[in-house]
């Protein structure tokens, strides 16, 4: 199927579902998703699977948490398959609930269900308030919460999840605030199939996967080399295991900056250069606006001075 030409024409978008959880929040506040299909699914391995065969245009998908780092299976997915590429970001602030079936009183819980990056920002408080209850693993966080609004039994007794899937689901808050870290936030990215790069702000990121030609002392330092001459500055820097072998590992990044500015163009030459691959995952607006702070002898004039000085002198 051919690839949208814009981020315009998207009209159809996936998220991780179901209704009622962070990611459907990431997708409602993007602007570009007002008025298209949002459907759900239930993994993100699902959302990016049917982006790629073609049945959405697009996948809001968790990338990025402040308290426990990267979304592995949003991390691995993109690493592999035919190629996808960001669009854009959403930051979304972090609350949660614990939830339950009406009735049910909090020391009568005994076992909790929610995503595993749900649980591990709220085990202070588990430990303060519900030390013996056992952890449940769910899909979504809205996944709980779905599970307890339904009919039948349920292997959890309550849920963690945004407050809004605890109404959707009719349920009643035992506990407001859980979080440990009243400040956590996560990133959702925006993926496409390629199709046209957005243009430059002057606050953007890009983001690319590095894979190693071998495994060897200094290999790391010899791709940070490549950002650190140009005065690219990295916001994420990640090893993911590649499957191949014990020990195999390529490198997620995200750098300040767009691919048409001359900095990155560069790094990503020189990245070319001494990898296995390379593979670009999109250049894209920061949701923070931040610009970046472009070091002396870095910025696109530099580049074309110094690239006019050698052609003058092949000439």
């Amino acid at each position: 199927m051919t690839p949208p030409r814009s981020p315009d024409e998207l009209q159809r978008f996936g998220y991780l579902g179901p209704r009622g959880t962070f990611t459907q929040m990431a997708l409602d506040a993007w602007d570009g998703a007002k008025g298209g299909r949002h459907l759900p699914y239930g993994s993100v391995d699902a959302a990016l699977a049917a982006l790629r065969a073609g049945e959405i245009d697009a996948a809001m998908v968790p990338i990025e948490n402040s308290v426990e780092g990267g979304v592995s299976a949003t991390l691995d997915s993109l690493a592999t398959g035919d190629p996808l590429v960001v669009l854009g970001e959403v930051l979304v602030p972090i609350t949660f609930v614990l939830c339950a079936r009406p009735g049910v009183a909090l020391e009568q819980v005994r076992s909790v269900g929610t995503h595993s990056h749900a649980w591990a920002q709220v085990r202070g408080w588990m430990g303060e308030h519900l030390p013996d209850a056992v952890y449940v693993p769910t899909l979504s966080t809205a996944a709980s919460a779905a599970a307890l609004g339904a009919p039948g039994d349920v292997m959890f007794d309550a849920g963690v999840c945004a407050p809004v899937a605890a109404r959707n689901e009719g349920l009643d808050v035992l506990a407001e605030g859980i979080g440990d870290n009243a400040s956590a936030v996560t990133r959702f990215v925006l993926v496409s199939r390629p199709g046209t790069l957005p243009e430059p702000t002057g606050a953007d990121k890009t983001t690319v996967v590095l894979f190693q030609k071998d495994d060897h002392a200094g290999g790391l330092l010899e791709l940070l080399e490549q950002f650190a001459v140009r005065g690219v500055n990295l916001t994420r820097l990640e090893s993911r295991p590649t499957g191949e072998a014990m020990g195999s590992y390529c490198f997620s990044i995200d750098v300040e900056g767009h691919v048409l500015d001359a900095r990155v163009g560069e790094t990503l030459m020189g990245l070319r250069r001494v990898c296995a691959e390379v593979r670009f995952l999109g250049s894209y607006p920061r949701a923070d606006r931040a610009r970046p702070t472009v070091r002396p002898g870095t910025a696109d004039a530099d580049f074309d001075t110094a690239r006019a000085w050698l052609e003058q002198l092949r000439a």
